[in-house]
């Protein structure tokens, strides 16, 4: 048996022994949200599921925006001795009824509009249901919706919860080290999402080492984030840490446009942003149309530095935004499998273009593709291969796949199916993913390779790069997002110049057979390009064919 412990006392209520009661945790448009408070509505959330029979290791399904119900709702599972399963509230109904059924989930958090999507799963499954107001970022949660909703409403489960508590005094269950907490979702990029199973004392490990140890969330800091909550990125930087330390976080409803997050740092003026490339490439144009016309640039001076992930950043892309902008950046890797970060750039030391270093605590090895396990011997320092981590985050499995978790979990080790390369200094260098390389003219291409390339032209704000059929052959094509001050000149005359700026760079065989531009990029939930949508609708025939 493992020691005691449960990540609601880590996160949040270890925070009021150390008297940060009156310290605000959220903050939520005008709305501020202390320590004391959430701690209050967790105990009466958590003593509600209790009552409604939710029993210890029993997942607790929360498909809801970021608001300070989220936290309630996170919090509430945890302390309850629940197990946390979460989802995007602007899913397909067949992908969170798909949730519902896999996690078995013994009760669901969320909207009344997700809740009569999802009817038949809730009815099949028997999940007890607790409904959230649909609201802005600033409204009250803990309202109702004229709406009929066969659940419970927020504010009405935490009234119950909080009779029960004067009546009983229960409000928790008692949890160990290595009893599960909570079912991380993969992106799914081969097929349906399946969940890595995580233990309490997995979470606690790598907050402890990457969050603390190796970029310094601080208690005086403000955290907002591109990404939403449910992805375990943003349930990381921008719940989890900064509860940790006692910070605040900043949070909103809104879908993470430019314009919605100009708003939240005007708002909250924040210290860590938790971004993503797409969104910094993003930023930078909205306040090239700012200045055009003539309205106030975009005022990032009070964050400390930006947290990416998810996407490969292009060097010429963190060149612009720091010079722009101002701050820091650190670029880092991490995974579901392992929870969070592992291996990342820090404080003074950064390696624009590569990954960084391990992360304290962990240790990294790149191995040959076709290594069957953590022993093989490495690849050369500068040779690609693929990257295993062993790390005390490892997650026991993945829920419902016992093969999927032969191939992928060897004891403490995870193959990362990711490719790399490390250098003589230590430093990592991503290399796209196994299962995309493309073969041409019989040599192994990595899209992201291509990608980068040309991210670094100027006329680039992102890129895709997939395998389209040419004679029966694999050919790199590439889907360009052009910047705003590219969109005048002609596509034809600008896909010749990009080809020849990827043939000055790159193996000749690399270069992109076609290019196609497009107004954006479809992204999966976590906010990554879904070169799997890519290729479905190249497949179809809903691409442009390019030039």
């Amino acid at each position: 048996m493992s020691d005691p412990l449960n990540l609601a006392d880590y996160f949040l209520f270890d925070r009021l022994a150390e008297g940060f009661g009156d310290k605000t945790a959220i903050l939520f448009g005008a709305e501020r949200h202390s320590y004391q408070s959430v701690a209050d509505r967790t105990r009466q959330l958590a003593a509600y599921l209790l009552v409604q029979g939710v029993r210890a290791e029993e997942r607790v399904l929360i498909v809801l925006h970021d608001s300070p119900a989220y936290a309630y709702a996170f919090f509430a599972t945890l302390r309850a001795g629940g197990v946390v399963a979460m989802g995007n509230p602007a899913a397909p109904t067949d992908d969170l009824e798909y949730l519902v059924r896999y996690t078995r989930a013994s009760a669901v958090i969320t909207t009344a509009t997700v809740a009569a999507s999802i009817e038949a799963a809730l009815v099949e499954v028997g999940s007890q249901l607790v409904v959230v107001p649909e609201v802005a970022t600033g409204e009250d949660v803990l309202g109702r919706e004229a709406r009929e909703s066969r659940g419970t409403w927020l504010v009405d489960a935490l009234a119950e919860g909080a009779r029960s508590i004067a009546a009983r005094g229960a409000d928790r269950h008692a949890t160990a080290a290595d009893d599960p907490a909570i079912w991380l979702f993969t992106s799914g990029s081969t097929g349906r999402s399946k969940a890595a199973v995580h233990a309490h004392r997995d979470f606690a490990f790598n907050t402890e080492r990457y969050a603390l140890g190796t970029v310094g969330y601080r208690a005086r800091d403000v955290t907002v984030s591109v990404p939403r909550l449910f992805f375990g990125y943003a349930t990381g930087t921008n719940l989890m840490f900064p509860f940790r330390v006692g910070a605040t976080t900043g949070l909103f409803v809104e879908r993470p446009t430019p314009e919605a997050l100009a708003l939240a740092i005007e708002r909250y003026r924040p210290t860590i942003v938790t971004n993503v490339p797409t969104m910094m490439a993003k930023l930078l144009d909205d306040d090239d149309a700012r200045s055009a016309a003539g309205k106030p640039a975009l005022d990032l001076s009070t964050v400390r530095f930006h947290l990416s992930a998810g996407e490969a950043l292009p060097p010429a892309l963190l060149a612009r935004f720091l010079a722009r902008f101002g701050g820091e950046v650190y670029d880092g890797i991490g995974s579901a499998e392992m929870f969070h970060i592992y291996c990342s750039n820090r404080p003074g030391d950064v390696v624009p273009g590569s990954l960084g270093r391990v992360v304290d605590g962990y240790e990294l090895r790149v191995l040959p593709v076709d290594a069957d396990g953590p022993g093989a011997a490495p690849v050369a320092p500068g040779e690609t291969g693929v990257l295993w981590v062993r790390g005390d985050s490892v997650a026991l499995g993945y829920a419902g796949d016992r093969e999927k978790s032969w191939s992928t979990f060897f004891g403490h080790w995870c193959k990362t199916g990711d490719l790399f390369r490390v250098d003589e200094h230590g430093y990592h260098w991503f290399e796209g993913r196994a299962d995309e390389l493309l073969k041409v003219g019989g040599v192994w291409v990595a899209p992201l390779e291509v990608e980068g390339c040309l991210a670094q032209h100027q006329a680039v704000s992102a890129a895709a790069v997939i395998g389209a059929e040419e004679d029966g052959l694999t050919k790199p094509k590439a889907f360009v997002v052009r910047t705003s001050a590219a969109l005048g000149q002609g596509e034809a005359e600008l896909a010749a110049e990009l080809k020849e700026w990827v043939k000055g760079r790159l193996s000749l065989h690399k270069y992109p057979r076609a290019i196609a531009f497009v107004d954006e990029l479809p992204k999966n939930d976590r906010g990554k390009i879904d070169r799997k949508e890519l290729r479905r609708r190249e497949l179809a025939g809903e691409t442009p064919g390019g030039h």
